[in-house]
């Protein structure tokens, strides 16, 4: 129920005055046609909807790959410094290739990394699709714009790119991902909320310029501009990476000396949040915003009163195997009818977390938390979204 509480919150004070002022792609209605009403006014309800994300009719729908399976699909992956990617390379390796290779449909799975580097990245799936390489690939968390020209290129040689946690606004992509906007709305609303709807925020954002950062912080902020007594105090990026959250706060907080009533941070980096936290000494421990490292969770898990809910935007596990999914789904031929299959947010309370983790649990732990695919994105929603939906696994490959 909390989610319907922030979505009154939202149209109240904001239906008037901040959907006039977003200009949101055109939202293709009829390709919604069978996603429950509930999930469709939640998720693409377009006061909640980035102005970039792409809603419209996909070029995918009526489409299958002109090459028979087994494929090779392109990971062009921008960044491989975090936890995160490390729980998302994990599951494609560990889960989803040998799934999928024992089906016969993907016989290997090529990977680039190109450090955050949008010129090197375009390099990289130039060389995939120019070498004969690939015949899809995947893309996670890029620059909204950077990729265009490359997935176009790819595209007209009949090679589609599917960009999960995040999106391109290139009209030939395809993407998964939460809504954003969304999740980063509930996430600063929680927390003015959890604060008493007064005093000191520090938001904490991930990347500037990708996608998934810039959404997410845009609605956070968005939310706590609704709490006339909340005040953000301070704004920082943390890369999506623990080790920069704790430095970058540490060296905020030892010029700051005033009181922190809470810090709404994009997941990826609230265990060093934390950490930055205990070790400044501050008394009590603000709240911070979880969203499945274990590290931090082990914290809460540690101490009950400390949150009152766990929201989670971006699983790593199941992010990628919900990607690999629809692209699987895409190239048999199933036909995604929307350019952006979006979920929402998932949550987690306090008995959820001790049902996993023991009370001596690790702070430090680099790992993750994951509610499962069938949790994250049932297959029965995710169906909804094709033109010709079917048990993927189930595909005919002599058909092809």
């Amino acid at each position: 129920m909390i989610k319907f509480k922030y979505l009154i919150i939202f149209f109240i004070s904001f239906l008037f005055s901040f959907s006039s002022s977003l200009i949101a792609q055109e939202l293709c209605e009829e390709c919604l046609e069978n996603v429950p009403e509930d999930m469709r006014n939640y998720v693409y309800n377009m006061d909640f909807m980035d102005k970039d994300q792409p809603i419209g009719e996909s070029v995918m729908r009526n489409w299958k790959s002109p090459n028979k399976p087994p494929w090779t699909i392109g990971y062009a992956s921008t960044y491989a410094g975090n936890t995160w990617r490390k729980g998302a390379m994990e599951r494609l390796m560990e889960v989803v290739l040998p799934k999928w290779r024992s089906l016969g449909m993907v016989d290997e799975i090529v990977i680039t990394q190109s450090n955050l580097d949008d010129s090197l990245q375009i390099q990289q799936m130039r060389q995939m699709i120019d070498g004969g390489e690939v015949d899809a690939i995947i893309i996670c968390c890029s620059n909204l714009t950077a990729l265009n020209q490359t997935i176009q290129y790819g595209w007209d040689k009949g090679i589609p790119t599917l960009s999960f946690t995040g999106f391109t606004t290139s009209p030939v992509s395809i993407n998964t991902s939460v809504n954003y906007r969304l999740v980063g709305f509930y996430i600063g609303a929680w927390m003015a909320e959890l604060i008493g709807e007064k005093g000191n925020v520090v938001v904490m954002e991930g990347i500037p310029g990708y996608s998934a950062s810039d959404q997410q912080n845009a609605g956070m902020l968005e939310a706590l501009e609704l709490f006339p007594d909340v005040n953000v105090v301070g704004q920082l990026a943390h890369n999506w990476t623990s080790q920069v959250a704790q430095k970058e706060l540490s060296t905020w907080l030892a010029t700051n000396p005033q009181k922190i009533d809470g810090i709404a941070v994009q997941s990826s980096g609230e265990t060093g949040t934390l950490q930055a936290l205990l070790q400044s000494g501050r008394d009590p421990i603000p709240p911070i915003a979880l969203g499945g490292e274990l590290g931090a969770l082990c914290y809460w898990r540690q101490n009950p009163d400390y949150i009152d809910e766990a929201i989670y935007a971006w699983p790593p596990g199941d992010e990628i195997e919900l990607g690999f999914e629809v692209l699987m789904r895409t190239m048999q031929g199933q036909g995604p009818k929307i350019q952006s299959i979006l979920v929402g947010p998932a949550t987690e309370s306090f008995d959820d977390v001790a049902s996993y983790l023991d009370e001596d649990c690790d702070r430090n732990s680099t790992g993750w938390q994951n509610p499962g695919l069938e949790n994250w994105a049932p297959r029965s929603y995710v169906e909804a979204f094709f033109e010709n939906p079917s048990a993927p696994e189930d595909y005919d490959i002599s058909s092809h």
